[in-house]
């Protein structure tokens, strides 16, 4: 990935928005997914302002499930971290002319979609909706991830990683409020190992 974007690239990376919250209007009131639609517009984990504001919105957002998502938050970094290195030594070269994730240019973007992937989680966890992702925006990042070559099978352990490593920092806590929503994810990821298939609908509410 040097030089300028083909206009094909740049339009799949502005369609390859995963997450959606179409589904959430049964348990939500609209300013409340409006507020996630905008911190997720502007790729941005939710602020303890916006939790705060959040959990007077409606009474299907608990602290249990917000605190977690301030938490994986504030240690964002941390665990992306783990991640990386976890791949590094999984798949040694990886980032080594010929490796899947060279030049340094490849492995910064898989790293950021890491740092991505885990603020699509926290919203999920935040709100306790394991279906946060919209099949139209996965539909296009793995056309994207197929357009550049992107090494999955380093894409989908980086999901695991980022789940043991968010789990090691969550002291106590149950597991499952937090697992699921990185499996969902995970799980999203590795059916990119099939063709694509014809893209979906666009659901009313995803623009993810």
């Amino acid at each position: 990935m040097t030089g300028p974007l083909s206009d094909t690239l740049q339009n799949l990376i502005a369609k390859a928005r995963i997450v959606s919250f179409a589904n959430w209007q049964s348990a939500f009131p609209p300013d409340a997914i409006a507020m996630f639609q905008a911190a997720d517009d502007d790729r941005h984990y939710l602020s303890d302002e916006e939790i705060a504001q959040l959990l007077t919105l409606s009474d299907n957002l608990t602290e249990a499930g917000t605190a977690i998502a301030q938490d994986l938050r504030d240690l964002a970094d941390e665990i992306v971290e783990e991640a990386r290195s976890g791949v590094l030594s999984a798949f040694p070269g990886i980032t080594e002319p010929g490796g899947g994730l060279y030049p340094p240019q490849r492995a910064d973007a898989c790293w950021r979609d890491y740092w991505q992937f885990l603020r699509c989680v926290t919203y999920g966890i935040a709100a306790q909706q394991q279906q946060f992702t919209s099949p139209e925006g996965l539909y296009h990042l793995q056309l994207l991830y197929q357009e550049l070559e992107v090494p999955l099978d380093a894409m989908v352990m980086g999901i695991d990683t980022l789940k043991q490593a968010s789990l090691k920092r969550l002291g106590d806590r149950d597991p499952v409020l937090v697992e699921p929503y990185f499996d969902h994810l995970r799980n999203a990821l590795d059916r990119f190992r099939q063709a694509p298939s014809e893209p979906p609908p666009p659901l009313t509410s995803s623009r993810t």
